[in-house]
């Protein structure tokens, strides 16, 4: 039974159902891209119900049948760098501290991480308590393909998967099934697509760990387990050069195959990238994780890559970017060091 009738504005449905609070993202079009205002409709909701002692539990999911969310808008970020880079941040800036409120919100966070799961769209799942894939889940951080490095609390998720599997996610960008996603850290159940209705209507009124006991089950097998042996040789080198080369010499036809992947991404931002994961492996909290990630994403702001990564596989689609520079031996641990420099506006500040 529903409490009160939805309220909606035009891209995020908030609404009560019993004792649950609901969250829909609702952009199918843009495969529910992130906006500011989006952000900031989620973080208010979050604020009130944390508040609540009416609500007992939160979920969220998206709507269409293509998947939860694809990331942040991608396209108002390309327009903002090509004009001088000063509405991202600010967007960043709510969005990180969205992504703490998640991982700390006191009551139970269910994310129905069904499709596609991309980027920002991990950020407002993969942080809650109880995170469900199904058969159609694709979960990825593929930064590195348009000149970023993983946000949104992704650093720290991958640095705490098993072994290298997290260096090899954040550094390929590849999309993982349910098993894998499982795997990794990033998702903790199964559930076929077919069950997700069944099992959304049952939280409204039932305790959340019956509920997802009644509709989970095993997930198809998946593949990184079986690739551990040469993930974790090959991605605990010190450097991406030597990464490359251990894969190209490994002997394993998909260690190959990953190589010339990476290749296909920005340089710079592999090696940020790398320098990130193996940083936040010592950090002891998200939201420090999270300051590095925004002075990270802030001086992609002010590269050219971030624009021309853009570019190429999301505005014209030519999958041709020209990366500057374009080898990864041109790359210097000064252009590294400058993605941990403070932004013009300031850190974030969540870790103090």
């Amino acid at each position: 039974m529903t409490d009160n009738p939805p309220t909606e504005d035009a891209h995020v449905v908030v609404r009560r159902d019993g004792y649950m609070g609901r969250l829909t993202l609702n952009r199918p079009r843009a495969l529910n891209a992130l906006t500011h205002a989006m952000v900031r409709r989620v973080d208010a909701a979050l604020a009130g119900w944390e508040k609540d002692p009416s609500v007992h539990a939160v979920v969220i999911d998206g709507a269409g049948e293509r998947g939860l969310c694809a990331g942040g808008d991608i396209r108002a970020i390309y327009e903002d760098a090509r004009t001088g880079g000063s509405a991202s941040p600010a967007f960043w800036r709510d969005e990180y501290r969205l992504n703490a409120r998640i991982a700390r919100f006191p009551k139970p966070y269910v994310a129905l991480m069904d499709g596609i799961v991309m980027g920002g769209g991990v950020g407002v799942s993969a942080h809650g308590d109880v995170r469900i894939v199904t058969e159609r889940s694709r979960v990825a951080m593929p930064e590195t393909g348009i000149g970023l490095v993983p946000d949104v609390g992704g650093t720290y998720l991958l640095s705490r998967a098993p072994g290298e599997l997290g260096t090899h996610l954040a550094l390929t960008g590849t999309a993982v099934g349910a098993a894998d996603a499982i795997l990794c850290g990033l998702a903790d159940h199964f559930v076929h697509s077919a069950r997700l209705p069944g099992l959304a209507a049952e939280l409204a009124d039932t305790e959340v760990p019956l509920a997802v006991r009644r509709h989970a089950s095993a997930p198809p097998v998946g593949e990184l387990a079986d690739d551990r042996e040469w993930i974790d040789a090959c991605y605990a080198a010190d450097s991406v050069e030597e990464i490359v080369d251990r894969l190209f010499g490994s002997g394993h036809h998909a260690a190959k195959q990953t190589a010339e992947t990476i290749l296909t991404k920005s340089p710079t931002a592999l090696k940020a990238t790398l320098a990130a994961v193996r940083g936040a492996r010592r950090l002891g909290t998200l939201e420090e994780v999270l300051d590095e990630e925004y002075r990270a994403s802030c001086a992609a702001l002010r590269t050219a890559d971030l624009v021309e990564g853009i570019r190429a596989q999301v505005i014209d689609k030519d999958r041709m970017p020209g990366w500057v520079p374009g080898e990864l031996s041109a790359v210097t641990a000064a252009d590294v060091a400058g993605f941990s420099a403070v932004p013009v506006g300031g850190d974030l500040g969540l870790g103090r």
